[in-house]
């Protein structure tokens, strides 16, 4: 990847060919911050910043509210107060503060076309990013370990405790953060990104110092745990389709259409649930996905990275915060019965959409409630 010379730039962001950057409208005191790859570029489209700008007002605004509702909701319901929904509350907890400390920050300084906070605050900001992005996905990590446990070691497997629930919250929030606080101490650094409205880990630094942070946070944050997560779901997708084949085995030896006790029925929901924590972890990787993409291809000079190309790996990785909720609520029928038991408005065929949602809650009271949800 080319490196351009900071001394062919003047401190306003202009070029020494009198073409404005992408830096342009940058502060003088956050430049020695700006990689110089990004002074190539011309400044974005004004356009491209309002969309960004409407599109994180959605995604702030789905965001906050589906995570603070699954937050209350678990807290408030009884029955939900699970040790591995503690695991759930937590995932809320790390999708909320994404948004939160990302979001509004984002929005303004796509206002202004440049960021304005500073660069103690760029740090702040690149850090957080980086450590609730960290607790997420191990987070979702846990949640398989727990699925795991349930489903294909069945009654053989130690069940999940509070203290253990605990613990393994404990374990995901100080392995986060001492990766993401390694940049701070020269393992690499944040710095301005693409269109200069957000802040991420540097991948454009030459040297291996910098890149090599790159790699190994990569591999500790997206590749272990998706192997792990794969691993996990493996067998569980194993330990389902035998035990649906023995169903199906014995109903025909006994001819009748379906051998659907209280114990069957709750194992039919035990696979629903399984199923439903799988597509939650394919769209956590849907979105972070495109910045693991863009930050691997620069380390290893793969494509050019421009700044709109850029800006859209941050946008889908801030998309996950919002994916959550909408699952919680749309598929799971306790979460949802207590959902609109709490806040009946939200019932869009009236009554008769709580009593179907109370039946399913029902349902789901046959599993064990030291089982964790997903």
């Amino acid at each position: 990847m080319v490196q351009y010379n900071p001394q062919n730039f003047q401190g306003s962001g202009v070029n020494n060919m009198g073409n404005m950057t992408v830096a342009d409208m940058v502060p003088q005191e956050m430049l020695y911050l700006v990689d110089t790859y990004w002074f190539q570029y011309p400044p974005m489209n004004p356009l491209w910043h309002s969309l960004l700008g409407f599109a994180l007002i959605i995604f702030c605004t789905i965001a906050f509210l589906g995570n603070l509702c699954v937050i209350y909701i678990f807290s408030k319901t009884k029955s939900l107060r699970s040790p591995s929904n503690l695991l759930v509350v937590n995932l809320a907890v790390s999708d909320f503060m994404i948004m939160f400390t990302m979001g509004p920050a984002m929005i303004v300084n796509c206002y202004y076309e440049t960021w304005v906070f500073g660069p103690l605050a760029c740090q702040i900001y690149g850090m957080c990013g980086s450590l609730f992005g960290c607790i997420s996905i191990w987070t979702m990590t846990m949640i398989a370990f727990d699925r795991y446990n349930v489903i294909v070691k069945g009654i053989t497997g130690k069940p999940l405790t509070h203290g253990g629930a605990i613990l393994r919250i404990f374990f995901v929030w100080a392995a986060s953060l001492l990766w993401t606080l390694l940049p701070l101490f020269g393992w690499n650094r944040y710095t301005p990104e693409g269109n200069m409205t957000a802040c991420g880990t540097d991948y454009l630094t030459p040297g291996w110092t910098s890149r090599s942070y790159v790699l190994v946070y990569g591999i500790w944050v997206y590749f272990l745990p998706l192997l792990l997560i794969i691993y996990s779901y493996y067998f569980i997708m194993q330990a389902v389709t035998a035990h649906e084949k023995n169903m199906r085995e014995q109903a025909k030896k006994m001819n009748v259409a379906s051998l659907r006790s209280s114990e069957n029925q709750a194992q039919s929901v035990e696979c629903k649930l399984a199923k439903i924590a799988l597509m939650t972890i394919s769209l956590w990787f849907m979105a972070w996905t495109p910045y693991l993409v863009i930050n691997f291809a620069s380390i290893f000079d793969m494509a050019k990275i421009t700044p709109l190309g850029s800006i859209w790996g941050s946008v889908f990785a801030k998309a996950n915060s919002i994916y959550n909720p909408v699952v919680y609520g749309i598929s799971h029928p306790k979460y949802r019965a207590a959902l609109i038991k709490t806040f009946p408005s939200l019932a869009c065929g009236g009554k008769d959409d709580l009593s179907d949602a109370q039946s399913s809650g029902t349902a789901l009271s046959t599993v064990s409630e030291e089982k964790p949800v997903a």
